[in-house]
Protein backbone atom coordinates (compact mmCIF):
# COMPACT_ATOMS: atom_id res chain seq x y z
CA UNK A 1 0.00 0.00 0.00
CA UNK A 2 2.76 2.56 1.02
CA UNK A 3 4.89 1.74 -2.09
CA UNK A 4 1.86 2.53 -4.09
CA UNK A 5 0.76 5.73 -2.58
CA UNK A 6 5.11 6.72 -2.85
CA UNK A 7 4.67 5.30 -6.37
CA UNK A 8 1.84 7.40 -7.14
CA UNK A 9 3.13 10.45 -5.30
CA UNK A 10 6.11 10.06 -7.74
CA UNK A 11 4.71 10.13 -11.12
CA UNK A 12 2.12 13.27 -9.91
CA UNK A 13 5.39 14.78 -9.31
CA UNK A 14 6.96 13.80 -12.83
CA UNK A 15 3.91 15.28 -14.18
CA UNK A 16 3.53 18.75 -12.08
CA UNK A 17 7.58 19.38 -12.47
CA UNK A 18 7.77 18.25 -16.19
CA UNK A 19 5.23 21.21 -16.47
CA UNK A 20 7.90 23.83 -16.24
CA UNK A 21 9.84 25.30 -18.48
CA UNK A 22 13.24 27.68 -18.63
CA UNK A 23 10.96 30.31 -19.36
CA UNK A 24 9.29 30.39 -15.84
CA UNK A 25 12.47 29.10 -13.76
CA UNK A 26 13.77 32.35 -12.44
CA UNK A 27 10.37 33.47 -11.36
CA UNK A 28 9.68 30.34 -9.45
CA UNK A 29 13.51 30.68 -7.74
CA UNK A 30 12.02 34.19 -6.64
CA UNK A 31 8.85 33.08 -4.95
CA UNK A 32 10.30 29.99 -3.38
CA UNK A 33 12.77 32.44 -1.15
CA UNK A 34 11.33 33.57 1.80
CA UNK A 35 12.81 37.14 2.00
CA UNK A 36 10.80 37.52 -1.59
CA UNK A 37 7.57 37.97 0.63
CA UNK A 38 8.76 40.29 2.78
CA UNK A 39 6.11 42.85 1.66
CA UNK A 40 3.50 40.53 2.19
CA UNK A 41 4.54 40.15 5.69
CA UNK A 42 4.82 44.05 6.07
CA UNK A 43 1.57 44.33 4.43
CA UNK A 44 -0.41 42.13 6.85
CA UNK A 45 1.62 43.35 9.71
CA UNK A 46 0.27 46.78 9.09
CA UNK A 47 -3.17 44.89 8.58
CA UNK A 48 -2.93 43.47 11.86
CA UNK A 49 -1.95 46.92 13.62
CA UNK A 50 -4.73 48.38 12.15
CA UNK A 51 -7.40 46.15 13.23
CA UNK A 52 -5.66 44.85 16.81
CA UNK A 53 -3.75 48.05 18.07
CA UNK A 54 -0.23 47.64 18.94
CA UNK A 55 -0.26 45.16 21.92
CA UNK A 56 -2.21 42.92 20.12
CA UNK A 57 -0.20 42.91 17.07
CA UNK A 58 2.58 42.32 20.01
CA UNK A 59 1.13 39.35 21.36
CA UNK A 60 -0.36 37.52 18.23
CA UNK A 61 3.79 37.90 16.60
CA UNK A 62 4.56 36.09 19.70
CA UNK A 63 2.20 33.15 19.01
CA UNK A 64 3.41 33.12 15.39
CA UNK A 65 7.18 33.10 16.33
CA UNK A 66 6.21 30.33 18.86
CA UNK A 67 4.16 28.62 15.97
CA UNK A 68 7.03 29.09 12.94
CA UNK A 69 9.82 27.93 15.31
CA UNK A 70 7.54 24.76 15.91
CA UNK A 71 6.63 23.89 12.43
CA UNK A 72 9.94 24.35 11.64
CA UNK A 73 11.43 22.06 13.99
CA UNK A 74 8.94 19.35 14.05
CA UNK A 75 9.60 19.79 10.01
CA UNK A 76 13.80 18.70 10.58
CA UNK A 77 12.41 16.09 13.73
CA UNK A 78 10.30 13.95 10.57
CA UNK A 79 12.77 14.86 7.88
CA UNK A 80 15.35 13.30 10.11
CA UNK A 81 13.25 10.42 10.83
CA UNK A 82 11.93 9.17 7.73
CA UNK A 83 15.06 10.20 5.41
CA UNK A 84 13.16 10.27 2.23
CA UNK A 85 15.34 11.74 -0.93
CA UNK A 86 14.31 14.97 -2.61
CA UNK A 87 13.48 14.31 -6.03
CA UNK A 88 16.63 16.63 -7.36
CA UNK A 89 18.72 13.76 -5.16
CA UNK A 90 16.95 10.50 -6.15
CA UNK A 91 18.78 8.81 -8.64
CA UNK A 92 16.19 6.50 -9.90
CA UNK A 93 14.62 10.16 -11.20
CA UNK A 94 16.89 12.91 -11.29
CA UNK A 95 18.30 12.30 -14.70
CA UNK A 96 15.07 13.01 -16.35
CA UNK A 97 13.15 15.70 -14.38
CA UNK A 98 13.83 19.07 -14.65
CA UNK A 99 16.22 19.88 -11.17
CA UNK A 100 16.36 23.76 -11.14
CA UNK A 101 17.58 23.87 -7.51
CA UNK A 102 19.93 20.72 -5.42
CA UNK A 103 18.98 20.59 -1.88
CA UNK A 104 20.95 17.99 -0.08
CA UNK A 105 18.20 17.39 2.98
CA UNK A 106 15.57 15.26 3.49
CA UNK A 107 12.37 15.85 1.67
CA UNK A 108 9.47 14.50 3.99
CA UNK A 109 7.60 16.70 4.62
CA UNK A 110 7.98 20.30 3.38
CA UNK A 111 8.77 23.03 5.65
CA UNK A 112 7.71 25.61 3.21
CA UNK A 113 4.27 23.66 2.73
CA UNK A 114 3.83 23.62 7.13
CA UNK A 115 5.26 26.54 8.15
CA UNK A 116 3.28 29.12 5.55
CA UNK A 117 0.20 27.06 5.95
CA UNK A 118 0.47 26.97 9.52
CA UNK A 119 0.78 31.13 9.83
CA UNK A 120 -1.50 31.14 7.31
CA UNK A 121 -4.23 28.89 9.24
CA UNK A 122 -3.13 30.73 12.66
CA UNK A 123 -3.95 34.25 10.72
CA UNK A 124 -6.54 33.32 9.08
CA UNK A 125 -8.40 32.52 12.25
CA UNK A 126 -7.87 35.81 14.45
CA UNK A 127 -8.66 37.93 11.68
CA UNK A 128 -11.40 36.70 9.15
CA UNK A 129 -14.35 38.02 11.47
CA UNK A 130 -12.17 41.63 9.69
CA UNK A 131 -12.08 41.13 6.14
CA UNK A 132 -14.39 39.06 3.75
CA UNK A 133 -11.74 37.64 1.53
CA UNK A 134 -9.42 36.99 4.02
CA UNK A 135 -9.25 33.25 2.68
CA UNK A 136 -7.52 34.78 -0.26
CA UNK A 137 -4.21 34.81 2.26
CA UNK A 138 -3.88 30.46 1.58
CA UNK A 139 -2.93 31.48 -1.78
CA UNK A 140 0.17 32.05 -0.71
CA UNK A 141 1.24 28.72 1.01
CA UNK A 142 -0.30 27.45 -2.15
CA UNK A 143 1.86 29.47 -4.49
CA UNK A 144 4.54 29.12 -2.30
CA UNK A 145 5.08 25.39 -2.01
CA UNK A 146 3.72 24.73 -5.33
CA UNK A 147 7.37 26.41 -6.17
CA UNK A 148 9.43 23.22 -4.54
CA UNK A 149 7.80 21.31 -6.51
CA UNK A 150 8.63 23.01 -9.93
CA UNK A 151 12.11 22.98 -8.62
CA UNK A 152 12.28 19.80 -8.17
CA UNK A 153 12.92 19.69 -4.37
CA UNK A 154 9.46 17.93 -2.76
CA UNK A 155 7.39 15.67 -3.63
CA UNK A 156 3.29 16.76 -3.69
CA UNK A 157 2.85 14.35 -0.55
CA UNK A 158 5.44 16.53 1.17
CA UNK A 159 3.42 19.36 0.11
CA UNK A 160 0.31 18.00 1.30
CA UNK A 161 1.49 16.38 4.48
CA UNK A 162 3.45 20.04 5.44
CA UNK A 163 -0.03 21.35 4.95
CA UNK A 164 -1.73 18.97 6.69
CA UNK A 165 0.44 19.21 9.46
CA UNK A 166 0.62 23.17 9.14
CA UNK A 167 -3.12 23.71 8.96
CA UNK A 168 -3.35 21.42 12.11
CA UNK A 169 -0.99 22.77 14.31
CA UNK A 170 -2.02 26.88 12.84
CA UNK A 171 -5.74 25.93 14.13
CA UNK A 172 -4.52 24.82 17.62
CA UNK A 173 -2.42 27.66 18.06
CA UNK A 174 -5.03 30.06 17.11
CA UNK A 175 -7.21 27.91 20.41
CA UNK A 176 -4.66 28.74 22.52
CA UNK A 177 -3.95 32.03 21.58
CA UNK A 178 -7.68 32.77 21.70
CA UNK A 179 -7.64 31.35 25.37
CA UNK A 180 -4.95 33.32 26.37
CA UNK A 181 -6.30 36.40 24.69
CA UNK A 182 -9.78 36.02 26.44
CA UNK A 183 -7.94 35.32 30.09
CA UNK A 184 -4.70 37.91 29.46
CA UNK A 185 -4.57 40.02 26.94
CA UNK A 186 -8.64 40.93 25.74
CA UNK A 187 -9.40 43.09 23.18
CA UNK A 188 -11.04 46.27 24.54
CA UNK A 189 -14.35 47.13 23.26
CA UNK A 190 -14.25 50.66 21.36
CA UNK A 191 -16.72 53.32 22.49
Amino acid sequence: MLDKLLSLDTELFIFLNGLGSETYDELWSFITQQSNWIPLFLILLFVIFKKLGAKQTLYLLLFVAALVTFTDQMTNVFKSEFHRLRPCSNPEINSFIRVVQIRRSFSFFSGHASNSMAVATLLYFTLRRYFTHFWLLFLWPLVFAYSRIYLGLHYPLDIVSGYLFGFTTGFFVYYVYKIAQERYFPLRKKD
